[in-house]
């Protein structure tokens, strides 16, 4: 029998002991997967549920679904508003924003046809956020690294942004839980498993940039804006890549233009050009964001006894916090995530992009009760 060849696996960090062990063995033991021919952790890398999320995984001949997760489609989409900085009002616009986390009551099929998928395609999350890290944020620009590319891209800084993270809701979930039932493996480019399943990704990413687009058409309609989406990149997927499959687990593309790297509620957001010359050595990936410094549950004990509920509803930035679910408001805690600056420094002294714009945040939400 032939011996098959052994996975390479790379860490894109400037001080490799600021990763979390569990995390580096997460990524270790990925290299061991059938096919698995190159491994990249990011510098946002951080512990999954037994994947490594901020990685990459490129494979020979067969697909790990569960190397891509639950949350297909999962990303960033930014928007330039024609709400004029000066006019806008925070106080006013935290008390307009209510429900997006609910029941979209919009025309279902009809947006789903538009997007080229079927009608029946799970619609009852269709226009909502979700929990965990996904939100929808209202930010300013705060610099302009790069002012000509931030004006191709068309980022001004008179005008309000807002940025959307959400994904396939419980579309991916299901998906996921199928292919789990049936076994869990590997599943081979050329059967007819593998085929479904990619049928199915493709799908739930349509449907995940859908998703992002409605809840910033109801945002825009509680706060009276319009807006003209600038970017919306995917960073939980499996796509074609060199004669093989490039799974992504929590990270962005470099191959497809500018992209956001967000920070932590309180910290400031990154619009990035991803470079050409290094990027195979990242598998063309970037971090997706800061990446967890604590678990959940850590975060909630450690934070719960240093702030109060008050005190986490506003940043050290100055902006404002809409999240009325208590235990979630610990978890997303700005201390419960890395430094955002390290993260890019890390990009920056890599050779893979440039800074564009840094973006700071005014509202945030992610949930209200009513």
């Amino acid at each position: 029998m032939t011996d098959m060849p052994v996975a390479i696996v790379s860490l894109i960090a400037t001080d490799p002991t600021r990763i979390d062990p569990v995390a580096i063995d997460q990524l270790q033991h990925s290299a061991s997967l059938d096919g698995i021919r190159r491994v990249v952790g990011l510098p946002d890398l951080h512990a999954g549920r037994g994947i490594a999320v901020g990685a990459a995984f490129w494979s020979c001949g067969c697909l790990h679904p569960h190397l891509v997760g639950s949350d297909i489609g999962c990303g960033m989409a930014l928007w330039r508003t024609d709400q004029k900085l000066r006019r806008f009002r925070l106080d006013a616009a935290e008390k307009k924003l209510h429900g997006l986390e609910g029941p979209w009551d919009g025309d279902h099929a009809d947006r789903l046809v538009e997007a080229g998928l079927p009608v029946d395609l799970y619609g009852e999350g269709l226009g909502s956020i979700g929990g965990g890290n996904h939100f929808a944020e209202v930010l300013r620009v705060e610099t302009l690294a790069d002012p000509e590319a931030a004006a191709g891209l068309g980022i001004d800084p008179a005008h309000i942004l807002l940025l959307v993270h959400s994904g396939s809701r419980g579309l991916g979930q299901a998906i996921l839980d199928r292919h789990l039932r049936a076994g869990g493996g590997a599943l081979a480019e050329d059967d007819a498993a593998g085929a479904t399943y990619r049928t199915e990704h493709d799908q739930a990413v349509r449907w995940a940039e859908l998703n992002r687009s409605i809840i910033a058409e109801r945002l825009f309609d509680r706060l009276d804006m319009a807006g003209t989406r600038l970017l919306d990149i995917c960073h939980n997927s499996v796509t074609p890549h060199q004669g093989g499959w490039l799974h992504r687990k929590g990270a962005a593309p470099a191959d497809k233009g500018p992209i956001v790297i967000p920070g932590s509620r309180g910290a400031l957001s990154y619009v990035v050009q991803p470079l050409p010359e290094k990027a195979d050595e990242a598998l063309h990936s970037l971090a997706h964001g800061a990446g967890r410094r604590w678990s959940r549950s850590d975060a909630r004990d450690r934070i719960a006894r240093r702030f109060t509920v008050a005190e986490l509803a506003r940043t050290r930035l100055g902006s404002r916090v809409i999240c009325e679910d208590r235990a979630l408001l610990y978890e997303e805690a700005p201390e419960a995530y890395q430094d955002i600056h390290r993260v890019v420094a890390d990009l920056v002294d890599a050779g893979l992009l440039t800074v564009v714009a840094t973006l700071r945040p005014l509202i945030t939400y992610k949930m209200r009760r009513s």
